[in-house]
């Protein structure tokens, strides 16, 4: 048995408005055994004197891909499997590095490296995952050049390893119950064009009502929820009303559609961070011109997204959706939504409303008995300075995921 008192810090509970001092907090194994206004007896415990500083639940980002290491995603179709991985276990270790206890992995992750995380073989966050993205021939996740007749064998390149296509209700079915039977926490689907997708246009309306309601059955048999990628009205409406759980981007939101996916008690998972990183890099890593012209047409968008969603009552969690290279911009997203979203708000989207995304309440993304004991300490108050969330974790002096410590430099 291995026990934590940590003692001296002042405490961020999200579901506060303010941080709260003269609280210690007793972890013993993988949870937090005891929050208390007074001090706590454990004898076998060990002290961490947090010097002051805020400690508060580990982040949550509930849009990443860590397989996708190229900016240019065709390019990933020359990568095999092994680099992959080895390159999703940088990206997965930095993740961590930056204070994320636990991603939402929308497209590439699988079971195994999920495993891999959960049996402490490789460093990470907690992952949960979607398995391939699943879409139309033609749509988002349809990998190929226009040469290519084919369907590329998923064992073969990181590209075909990431996605899916299917066409009919018949098929949507299959490839759902092939998720599911991989052991996904979702599923994901395209329902409309996408920036780093080559041949499909933004508003494109891609998968059909059928289809989007035969994998939101199936989903739901299984336990399991549906999200969908989509950035304009009429696909988020589509996908509203076919019992979609979650809409991944939604640049293009308007103020009836949002209120629709309030009524439906649907989520937002904004990712703005993406866009900004792609308009101003990459280009050198192969993104072509056509993919920026569409990247330019939501990146106006997003901050707007924000305030209609808040408006109308829809949570919005965090997300970075970043790829390759880009990916250590992730807790840039933190600055980009203080301009319309207060410290807390943001804080939320990364804690209390992450944990909702992943049905995880009361474990994770909250300071509470029985909760999983991941936690960060920050050098300061982030509801006063959000930017002491962003960077490397450079003002991240202490991580905590699962009970064990992943970094620790306070003494």
């Amino acid at each position: 048995m291995s026990q934590y008192l940590f003692k001296n810090f002042g405490m961020l509970d999200p579901t506060r408005d303010e941080v709260l001092g003269d609280h210690e907090i007793l972890v013993e194994n993988q949870l937090i055994r005891e929050i208390a206004d007074r001090p706590i007896k454990a004898a076998d415990a060990a002290v961490i004197d947090c010097g002051g500083r805020t400690l508060m639940p580990g982040l949550i980002d509930c849009h990443v891909h860590v397989v996708l290491s190229e900016v240019f995603i065709r390019q990933l179709e020359n990568i095999p499997l092994t680099l992959m991985t080895a390159r999703a276990m940088q990206a997965m270790r930095s993740m961590l590095d930056r204070g994320f206890t636990t991603v939402r992995d929308t497209g590439g992750a699988d079971w195994g490296l999920k495993t891999a995380v959960d049996e402490g073989l490789i460093a990470g966050p907690r992952l949960f995952i979607a398995g391939r993205a699943i879409g139309p021939t033609g749509g988002h996740s349809d990998s190929r050049r226009r040469t290519d007749t084919a369907i590329s064998c998923p064992c073969c390149s990181a590209l075909a390893f990431s996605m899916g296509v299917a066409d009919g209700e018949t098929e949507v079915r299959k490839a759902v119950r092939e998720e599911m039977r991989q052991g996904c926490n979702h599923v994901k689907i395209m329902m409309s064009g996408g920036v780093a997708s080559p041949y499909d246009p933004l508003d494109s309306m891609q998968f059909s009502v059928g289809e989007v309601a035969a994998a939101v059955e199936e989903a739901r048999a299984f336990g399991r929820y549906v999200c969908a990628h989509a950035y304009t009205p009429e696909a988020i409406t589509r996908a509203a009303h076919a019992g979609v759980r979650t809409i991944e981007h939604g640049n293009l939101i308007d103020e009836p559609t949002a209120k629709l996916m309030a009524e439906k008690d649907m989520f937002l998972v904004a990712n703005l961070v993406a866009y900004y990183a792609m308009k101003e890099r990459a280009a050198e890593f192969g993104m072509n011109a056509e993919m920026l012209e569409k990247n330019d047409l939501v990146i106006e968008g997003g901050l707007r997204s924000l305030e209609i969603c808040k408006r109308a009552g829809v949570p919005v969690a965090y997300g970075s959706d970043l790829l390759g290279p880009l990916q250590v911009d992730q807790s840039r997203e933190f600055r980009i939504r203080s301009e319309v979203v207060s410290p807390l708000e943001i804080i939320r989207s990364a804690t209390t409303i992450a944990a909702k995304v992943l049905r995880q309440e009361g474990k994770l993304g909250c300071l509470a008995p029985g909760a999983f004991a991941d936690l960060i300490v920050v050098d300061g108050d982030p509801l006063r300075n959000i930017d002491l969330l962003g960077g490397q974790g450079d003002h991240i002096p202490l991580i905590m995921k699962d009970g064990a410590l992943h970094k620790n430099t306070l003494n």
